[in-house]
């Protein structure tokens, strides 16, 4: 009987006689040269970690923003801290930009990290808890709003934290401008400090206490809300936004409109009410910075 070889066979038989060519061919004879491979690798890995920077360092606090050798030059210099802000993209009534949070936040991390002065800013996580998808409630509701769950979010922080931890950073900070961001946050820092057995990571409250926000706008600037337009809105929020990007609160449209109030209280001169803005956003960033290193020293 003639005997016949289906493709199939004749490939199985190259690759098994191929096999040690291959092996042959790159090297992976014995343990001994795979591991002097390794050695060599890992050689060559040190000897790229330890590079000399090239050229000066860029001046910003946020890690995105940095070359990896300036990221590891900050740490070495004392840079220590890292600070994960937390925000969303949710409907903010009708004139503030659905990513209301993270405009703030981008002042906000700036402004604390160098005023602590050994802290770099990772990147804003702008997705959060904003509802339930199916069915959609709270935030969700609007359109535009994107949510995460909340073991999602979770997941998020522990893996940005654990990333920053394993770089050298002693100190994670955890901080939110919005109220469903507050408990995830709080439940995270607890579950690393104790599974690394030490209180690295710090929740922060301080930055989102709104209330005192305005009291403060009442006490030392003499501005309180009359009344509320009953959206998502409020003059803080606002002010500080329009000091940074006025585009984001839709100023010239509401100018033109005659709509450049919010809860009673006017927008329509911009550069005062950007320096109102200014003036909470500083107050934000002080109390923050003084609860961090209060939180770094154990309290």
């Amino acid at each position: 009987m003639r005997k016949t070889w289906s493709s199939v066979t004749v490939l199985l038989l190259s690759a098994c006689t191929l096999a040690p060519l291959a092996a042959q061919a790159t090297g992976d004879t014995t343990a001994e040269q795979r591991a002097r491979r390794q050695a060599e690798a890992d050689r060559a890995l040190r000897e790229q970690l330890e590079a000399e920077r090239p050229i000066d360092a860029f001046d910003s606090v946020w890690i995105e923003e940095l070359t990896w050798i300036e990221v590891r030059d900050a740490i070495r210099s004392g840079m220590t801290t890292a600070i994960i802000s937390t925000g969303g993209i949710e409907q903010n009534g009708h004139y503030l930009a659905t990513g209301k949070h993270n405009y703030v936040l981008e002042g906000a991390c700036e402004g604390i990290a160098r005023k602590l002065g050994d802290a770099l800013c990772a990147p804003i996580i702008k997705l959060v808890p904003e509802g339930a998808i199916d069915p959609p409630s709270g935030h969700m509701r609007f359109p535009g709003t994107l949510s995460l769950r909340e073991e999602t979010f979770r997941a998020v922080l522990d893996d940005v934290a654990s990333s920053l931890r394993a770089h050298g950073f002693e100190h994670i900070v955890f901080i939110g401008d919005s109220g469903g961001n507050q408990g995830g946050m709080e439940a995270v820092a607890a579950s690393l400090n104790e599974r690394w057995g030490v209180r690295a990571a710090h929740f922060v409250p301080e930055f989102y206490r709104y209330a005192d926000v305005f009291a403060f706008m009442k006490s030392e600037l003499g501005i309180e809300e009359p009344v509320s337009d009953g959206t998502h809105d409020d003059f803080v929020i606002t002010a500080i936004m329009l000091a940074s990007d006025p585009s984001t609160v839709r100023w010239q449209q509401r100018v033109e409109r005659g709509l450049a109030t919010i809860n009673g209280l006017s927008i329509a001169d911009r550069d005062k009410t950007a320096e109102i803005g200014r003036r909470l956003l500083q107050y934000r960033v002080d109390t923050t910075v003084a609860a961090i290193r209060a939180a770094r020293l154990g309290g």
